[in-house]
């Protein structure tokens, strides 16, 4: 009877009984993954457990490790079990290239194949490198750089009528953009540009280190531009709205004294772009690096060898999402006509009333690493 019940288990397939006893042999060990994946139709990247409502990115990716035989199906339904952290919680239909999750996993031969075996083809498990025990994807990240692409007819004068296929930006109007653009970096007081900070919050203070607009490119008969921007974190919608804000100046809703003004206590309008364009570039772990990189156990936390992977990625699936995406729906078209709705004079006191709820709530989603952030 005894021999029956393992013959007829074994009968059941062979190959996968094999298989997952080799897995429970394999050891556990605290890795980074690598990813890159496309946000269009996702509610962001953070699960939401108890919620199949919203799709989260990290849905497809726990079923993926499952699946896979990496972790063992009671981790799938607690995270904390595995040491789950994503360094960045992109917001709904954001993209990343270069997201990064630390947790712990079974080295079974040929991983990242058997993982991505299971994934949909815009959801990309790019490398994989061992880390220290204690390692935590969000907090030993030191800063984040995000891309944001869009067409450059956002940048054309309200007073102009625009046709947007016909629309190149000149040289005088992308140098505007930059000079503001760079007004931004620095050590400033965000609380304008989240909807989850009080203008005494010490958390809204946040350090952007570089921001600037590449030279534009033409796709699909529309001309489009690339917004960089590295900073050592951000709150929610931070970044669409340091870029909104600029959109609008450029455009001639608001003066360029705004952004000034937007430092201060006094709250102001600042109108949040469309999250179609922005993508997670890559994080950094410079401090990481310096102290684990060359310890002889551990590598550096940099992907040289797998930048042709993400550009390829990138050119596959992010990109041609944005381009096809923004012709099809007119993201940006439809947001900028609503610029005109926004009140960029409003006085401190009116704005305050409207918004007097807000000082002192905390952030309930999107965050991006180092305490509350997001986008």
């Amino acid at each position: 009877e005894e021999n029956g019940h393992q013959n007829k288990r074994l009968r059941k397939d062979d190959g996968e009984e094999v298989a997952e006893d080799q897995n429970k042999k394999s050891p556990k060990r605290k890795v980074v993954l690598l990813m890159a994946y496309s946000g269009k139709g996702y509610h962001g990247m953070q699960r939401n457990v108890g919620s199949s409502q919203f799709k989260t990115i990290e849905d497809d990716l726990v079923s993926a490790l499952v699946q896979s035989g990496c972790i063992p199906e009671n981790h799938g339904e607690d995270m904390k079990k595995m040491s789950f952290q994503r360094c960045a919680r992109t917001d709904k239909g954001v993209s990343a290239a270069g997201q990064i999750v630390s947790l712990k996993v079974r080295l079974i031969d040929d991983i990242l194949e058997k993982i991505n075996s299971h994934l949909p083809s815009h959801i990309r498990i790019l490398g994989l490198k061992r880390v220290t025990g204690g390692f935590n994807s969000k907090n030993k990240c030191d800063a984040r750089t995000y891309s944001y692409m869009l067409p450059t007819f956002a940048f054309a004068h309200k007073d102009h009528d625009v046709q947007e296929e016909v629309y190149r930006v000149d040289r005088e109007t992308l140098d505007k953009v930059n000079k503001l653009l760079a007004c931004y970096k620095g050590t400033h007081n965000f609380h304008n540009f989240t909807s989850q900070k009080g203008p005494r919050d010490p958390s809204a203070k946040r350090y952007i280190m570089e921001m600037y607009c590449g030279e534009p490119f033409v796709r699909e008969n529309v001309e489009f531009a690339v917004i960089k921007v590295k900073g050592q974190s951000f709150m929610m919608h931070q970044i669409r709205k340091m870029i909104g804000l600029v959109i609008a100046i450029v455009k001639g809703y608001a003066a360029e004294s705004i952004i000034e003004r937007s430092w201060g206590e006094e709250k102001v309008d600042v109108p949040k772009a469309p999250g179609l364009g922005l993508v997670l570039e890559r994080v950094h772990f410079e401090k990481y690096n310096r102290r684990f990189g060359n310890d002889g156990l551990h590598e550096p936390l940099e992907w040289t060898e797998e930048e042709e992977k993400i550009s390829v990625f990138k050119e596959q699936y992010i990109y041609p999402t944005i381009i096809n995406t923004e012709k099809e729906e007119k993201s940006m078209a439809n947001w900028l006509s609503t610029l005109p709705i926004h009140d960029f004079n409003s006085s401190a006191i009116e704005m305050q009333a409207n918004n007097k709820n807000s000082k002192n709530s905390s952030d309930l989603e999107g965050s991006d690493g180092c305490g509350n952030d997001s986008d």
